[in-house]
């Protein structure tokens, strides 16, 4: 497994950033290689995307979201995948995105890939697109609100 960990400060208020990354499917507007995400039901998304010239689709499963807090999810088929992503008030008008991530590398491209930290700056240029994506529009294109509870163990 690999670990990715980001961050970017973004020049909007909290529940503005956490409401626009609650809005998966317009993540292909600011993720490098994201062709498609559907919301399938509040908990359950699937992707399209594409890792070194590879097409792959997967599901993940929101695994727990607390407003303004924190979105956490996991992958449910094919190459494991889990992160979080938490969002910390820096002040009224400003907020901070950190991003952290495992997942498994599949194949020797994408092994060669994360030992040359291409994971990392993609992560880090996703953020970076996310940041300038919310402060140019100002406000987020939609919301959901709702509290997904971690599972207990």
């Amino acid at each position: 497994m690999s670990d990715v960990m980001e961050h970017v400060d973004v020049a909007v208020p909290i529940r503005t950033a956490y409401d626009q990354w609650t809005q998966f499917e317009a993540f292909p507007q600011f993720m490098e290689g994201v062709h498609e995400v559907r919301q399938l039901t509040d908990t359950m998304t699937h992707w399209t995307v594409e890792i070194a010239g590879v097409k792959r689709e997967f599901d993940a499963e929101i695994t727990e979201q607390l407003p303004d807090e924190r979105v956490a999810w996991r992958s449910t088929e094919g190459a494991r995948q889990a992160g979080v992503v938490t969002f910390h008030r820096l002040d009224e008008g400003h907020t901070r995105v950190t991003l952290q991530m495992e997942f498994e590398p599949q194949g020797l491209v994408e092994q060669a890939g994360d030992k040359l930290g291409v994971v990392d700056r993609r992560a880090r240029a996703d953020l970076e697109r996310f940041k300038q994506f919310i402060e140019r529009r100002g406000q987020q294109t939609g919301a959901w609100r709702g509290t997904v509870d971690r599972p207990t163990p």
